[in-house]
C-alpha cells in the first residue's frame, strides 16, 4: 500500500530524508480519507500483519488502516521500507522526479546527483519480504511504503526488469496491490 496524500505531495516537493520525512510532512486530511476508504473496501482483516516505513506518512497511513481493520497485532515499523533517497533533489519539486526515472532506465545500478539506484532500491525492499517470508508463514502481510519503492517491487513481481518500474500504471496514493506468497516463492 502507497501511503495516503501527504503534505509533500500536496506542495509537490519531493521528501525523502529522514530529518524532514521522520516527524513532518505527514498525511492531509484528504489522505486521511483516502486511506480510510482503502481500509474499508479491502479483502484484509484482522489477522493481517501490518508492516509500515518509519516515516509520518506511511505511518500515519498504517495506523489508520489498523484501526479500520482492527487488526489483532500491533503496527510493525521497518526502516528498510522508507522512501527512495532521492539525494539532492530533497525539499525539491516533484518535477525532478522524471529526470531520475529518465537515468533508471539506463543505469540502475548507478547513483546520480546521490540518488538512491533502483538496483539498492529494490535489494532493500525484497530484503523486507524474504524476512517476513520467514517469520510469518500462510499470513497476510500489508506493506506501508512509498512509490518508488513498491513499483520496482511491484516490476520485480511481474517479471519486469524493474528499471522499467514507470512503465507500470503508477499507485496512487492510498492504492494497494496485491503480492502472492505463491509468485513469490516460485521466482
Amino acid at each position: 500500500m502507497r501511503h495516503g496524500e501527504s503534505i509533500a505531495n500536496l506542495k509537490g516537493l519531493i521528501v525523502s530524508s529522514p530529518e524532514q520525512a521522520l516527524a513532518g510532512f505527514g498525511l492531509t486530511g484528504r489522505g486521511s480519507h483516502q486511506v480510510t476508504h482503502a481500509a474499508l473496501n479491502t479483502r484484509l482483516d484482522r489477522e493481517t500483519i501490518i508492516v509500515s516505513s518509519d516515516y509520518r506518512r506511511a505511518l500515519e497511513t498504517a495506523e489508520i488502516v489498523q484501526s479500520v481493520i482492527d487488526t489483532i497485532s500491533p503496527v510493525s515499523v521497518d526502516s528498510r521500507l522508507r522512501e527512495r533517497d532521492f539525494g539532492e533533489y530533497e525539499l525539491m519539486d516533484h518535477s525532478h522526479y522524471n529526470e531520475v526515472w529518465k537515468h533508471d532506465v539506463n543505469h540502475p545500478s548507478e547513483s546520480k546527483n546521490s540518488v538512491e539506484s533502483v538496483i539498492d532500491t529494490l535489494a532493500r525492499g525484497l530484503d523486507v519480504i524474504a524476512s517476513l517470508d520467514q517469520q510469518y508463514r500462510n499470513k497476510s502481510i500489508l506493506l506501508v511504503s512509498h512509490g518508488d519503492v513498491l513499483q520496482m517491487l511491484l516490476a520485480h513481481h511481474q517479471c519486469i526488469n524493474p528499471r522499467f518500474h514507470r512503465s507500470l500504471s503508477n499507485l496512487a496514493n492510498a492504492d494497494i496491490r496485491s503480492l502472492t506468497k505463491l509468485t513469490l516463492a516460485n521466482r
